[in-house]
C-alpha cells in the first residue's frame, strides 16, 4: 500500500520538476547492457522488465554519460532516485555564482 502511495505521489511530482534533458549517448547505454546483461531476462537488446538503466553520479552534477557511471536499478527506485537527483542539482546550481 505504502509503495503504491509513494509511485502515485512521485508520478504526479516529476513531471512538474523535471529539468531539461541533458543529451544522452545511446551507444554508451548500448556498450552499458553489453557489459551488464538485463538483470530481469539477461538479454543484452530489448526491453528489461521493471528495470531502468540509471547514471549513479546524475549527469546534472557533472556524471558521465559512460558505462562507469552507469547501474541497473529498479524502475521504483529510479523514479525516487531522480527526485532527489533533480531536487539536488537544484540546490548545486543555485550555490554556483
Amino acid at each position: 500500500m505504502k509503495s503504491a502511495w509513494l509511485s502515485l505521489l512521485l508520478g504526479a511530482l516529476l513531471p512538474l520538476s523535471a529539468e531539461p534533458k541533458i543529451p544522452r549517448d545511446r551507444n554508451e547505454v548500448r556498450a552499458f547492457r553489453a557489459e551488464h546483461p538485463c538483470p530481469a531476462t539477461g538479454r543484452i537488446r530489448g526491453a528489461c522488465p521493471g528495470y531502468h538503466v540509471d547514471h549513479v553520479i546524475p549527469l546534472c552534477a557533472g556524471g558521465l554519460d559512460r558505462p562507469v557511471n552507469m547501474q541497473w536499478i529498479t524502475r521504483e527506485d529510479h523514479r525516487w532516485k531522480t527526485f532527489v537527483d533533480v531536487r539536488e542539482c537544484r540546490k548545486l546550481k543555485k550555490e554556483q555564482p
